[in-house]
Order: structure tokens, then sequence, then C-alpha cells
């Protein structure tokens, strides 16, 4: 049997920082590992109908994704990216799924519950979310999950799934386990809060670099003086610069932090700097490849072909498991 690492983002806005860390970088990571056999990246187009209700708004950021997991620069050789939404077997095991979790038990769901008390509209795409994402990655018999800290939950979901439906059916689903960088797990954003775009709180990696500098300046921070002190460890510049810059500058940066030799000012100049420096293969690459949606077709296309390969060869045994054949 393969090993495959999977992971998918949705489309629900510009690729920020928290989503690279938490999502694209283990997979460029994992990529160079030899165990996999094979990695399957996702554009999450299904889950993003819950979100996003206007249609021409959910293809631009469907195409923004794929231009953005493009830009990293992926081994198409190992890896196959393509639309959720071109996996026709993927909403059948969700309604299999469906009819093997309970209510209750989609209620302890902490995203769900989180999401209805910030006011989102309880619908059942919202509330079926886990399953979804269980059926995202049972379908290939995926191994490894990158996720951030917050998604554990729903790979937990996932392996109950995978459990529960092996012992009603007999021996099939491999139990995925979730690849969490421990030093990445949640990214902070400019409040200091998670990243997130319902925060209103990211740094997108392909805003134009005015645009960079001006939010890294609006980054939360205490009211010591240039000279005073520092801590390091609780600063929000440093929680994001931390993830971009050299040992060694990092080194240099956390004892001018300490020894009072640094301003909020400076520091978050030199965070914008660093941002811009870190990405700007990416930027690059992207900007070259706007000019080629041909290529971009080409490869979500390939890519759909390989992941329904292995996707169907699973369903037709999933189907004679359950009686469906």
């Amino acid at each position: 049997m393969s090993n495959i690492c999977l992971t998918g983002i949705q489309p629900t806005g510009k690729l920020h920082i928290g989503n690279y860390f938490g999502a694209m970088k283990p997979i460029l990571d994992l990529s160079n590992r030899t165990e996999f056999d094979k990695i399957l990246v996702f554009v999450a187009n299904l889950h993003s109908l819950n979100s996003i209700k206007d249609a021409n708004t959910l293809r631009a950021y469907t195409q923004d994704i794929a231009l953005d997991y493009l830009s990293l620069d992926l081994d198409l050789t190992k890896t196959s990216l393509f639309l959720q939404s071109d996996i026709k077997a993927l909403t059948e095991l969700t309604c299999i799924f469906n009819n093997l979790v309970t209510v209750a038990y989609l209620e302890r769901s902490h995203a769900y519950k989180d999401a209805v008390e910030n006011g989102k509209e309880a619908n059942m795409g919202l509330f079926d979310y886990p399953v979804l994402m269980a059926a995202d990655i049972l379908l290939y018999q995926s191994n490894v999950v990158p996720v951030g800290q917050d998604q554990k939950q729903h790979i937990e979901i996932a392996q109950t799934i995978a459990k529960k439906f092996n012992s009603q059916y007999g021996q099939f689903f491999t139990i995925p386990k979730p690849y969490i960088q421990t030093n990445t797990a949640i990214i902070k954003g400019l409040d200091g809060r998670k990243m997130s775009k319902s925060y209103k709180n990211t740094i997108e990696i392909f805003e134009p670099a005015d645009s960079i500098r001006a939010k890294v300046m609006k980054i939360t921070t205490d009211s010591k003086a240039p000279n005073e002190p520092k801590d390091p460890d609780t600063c929000n510049i440093m929680a994001i610069y931390r993830l971009l810059a050299t040992p060694e500058n990092l080194e240099v940066m956390e004892n001018r932090y300490k020894g009072g030799q640094i301003s909020y000012k400076e520091a978050k100049e030199n965070l914008a700097e660093t941002i811009l420096g870190f990405f700007q293969s990416m930027r690059t690459r992207r900007q070259e490849l706007l000019q080629n949606p041909e290529y971009i077709a080409e490869i979500l296309s390939k890519g759909a072909k390989e992941a329904n390969a292995i996707a169907e060869t699973n369903i037709q045994q999933i189907r004679q498991l359950v009686g469906l054949k």
C-alpha cells in the first residue's frame, strides 16, 4: 500500500502567513522525505461553499489558491494538485460516513461551537464540516495530514470514523496521523490572536510591499520605551519574526530585546523587510504564473486524474463493503 501525505486549504481569501506556515510549508518539508510515495494537495472549494455565496468570488479565490500552491515550486513529479470538487467519489463517501456518526458527537466539535458562538449561521455545511474533512482524508488512505493545532480535533474525528467503519464493515481504512509542527502550531496575527481572515488580523504574502509594511506597523505591543528591556517570548512582533529569521538574526534580535537596544518601531520595520525577503521568490514566481493560465489548468487537470485514480479504486471497495454494490 502506498504511503500518502495529504493536505488541503480552503479558498476563502488571500493567502496569509498563517496559511503558509500552518498548511503549506509542512508540505514542502514532508515532500523531501523519502517515505512518502505520493503527496496530495487539494483546494477545498466544497468546504468554502459554507462561507462564500457568490460564484465569481469562489472561482477567483479557487484560482488564487492554486496559483499560491504552484508559487511554492512544488515537486510535481511527486505531488498532485487538484480541486476538491473534481473528486466525485468524495460526496458519496461523505454520505456513507454521515450514517456512521451521531449528531451528539458532531456537536462536540470545537470549530462548530466556536463558529456559532461568533455569530456564524449554523447550517448543515458548517455542522457536517468534520465529516467532509474525514472523507477528504480517508478516501485516499492518507497516512499523514499536516494541520494546525486548531485542526487537530478534526483529525481525531477522522480517526474515530475510520475505526467505526472498520469495526462495522471490516478492516479497510488506514488510521491517519496529524503532522503538527509544534513551533508553528498557532500563528499570531496583528492583534496577538490566531492569524485568521475572520479576525481581520492577517498579513497576506502577495499583497503589495507598502501594504505589508503598513500592516506590520499596526502589530499590537505593550508600552515599553525604546531603551527598556523587552521580553522576546511574549512579543507579537517576535512571534512572527522567529518563523522567518535565520538562527543568527533571531539571536541578535532577542539579545537586543533583552538589552533594551531596540524600539518596537525598529523591530516592526525589521520584521516587514524580513517578510518581504523571505517570500520574494514566491512573489516573483506567482507573477510569472499569472501570465500562463493554461499551465495552471493543465496541472489541476492532471492532478485530478491522479487523485481520481486512487479515489475510484477505493470507493469501489467501499461500495462492496457497505452493500451498495
